[in-house]
């Protein structure tokens, strides 16, 4: 069946289930599970900075490092306990020739099953500048962990685990999804291996 794109409104709340039965929360939880925050890898302002922002080419751009996901600060609330960084990728996903970062973030706990949020992370050109989240391809309040993150010919791949019913206990997820992000028309579009392609 061909994939047929959407529009749909970011949100940060997380999933209620407080009466809802298992297949409605399942299929609750695959709709939503296509909005990623609407954010552009975006560049500093040419006019302002003095700067192009054409695509990078030539041996500079294969030498440019990829963002340090240790060094950014991260939108993510854990009432007072550390960030971890839990796995990265690297590559080039608006093609600039600029490697980004994608990181799988989460509390850290120290028990658990803390949800995962990804971010993208991108470097600005100005010499000493922290590298910053750019977009928010899955939120914490999803309540998903993120595995097997990885880049591949400019896009981003990740397993998603998930609950069935919030009778499902948080450390034994049962519902697997193989997630898709490309970045497209000033946008990441998202697919999902069990539901149609949608855009934000």
């Amino acid at each position: 069946m061909p994939h047929r794109p959407s529009e749909l409104t970011p949100t940060l709340e997380p999933l209620a289930h407080n009466s809802a039965g298992p297949l409605h929360w399942l299929a609750t939880a695959t709709a939503m599970a296509a909005v990623v925050a609407a954010a552009g890898l975006v560049q500093p302002d040419a006019a302002a900075t003095g700067h192009s922002t054409a695509p990078a080419k030539g041996p500079h751009a294969s030498q440019a490092a990829a963002p340090d996901p240790a060094r950014v600060s991260y939108p993510l609330d854990c009432k007072g306990l550390p960030v971890a960084v839990t796995a990265t990728a690297q590559g080039d996903l608006d093609g600039d020739g600029r490697p980004e970062t994608v990181a799988a973030v989460r509390c850290d706990a120290g028990s658990g099953t803390p949800p995962h949020a990804i971010y993208v992370l991108t470097q600005d050109n100005t010499p000493g500048a922290a590298p910053r989240v750019v977009a928010t391809l899955l939120e914490a309040g999803r309540r998903q962990t993120a595995t097997d993150l990885t880049i591949r010919d400019g896009a981003v791949t990740a397993s998603l685990l998930g609950y069935s019913s919030p009778e499902v206990p948080r450390y034994s997820p049962d519902v697997k999804q193989l997630a898709k992000w490309r970045w497209s028309g000033g946008k990441f579009r998202q697919e999902l291996t069990n539901s149609d392609a949608r855009s934000v």
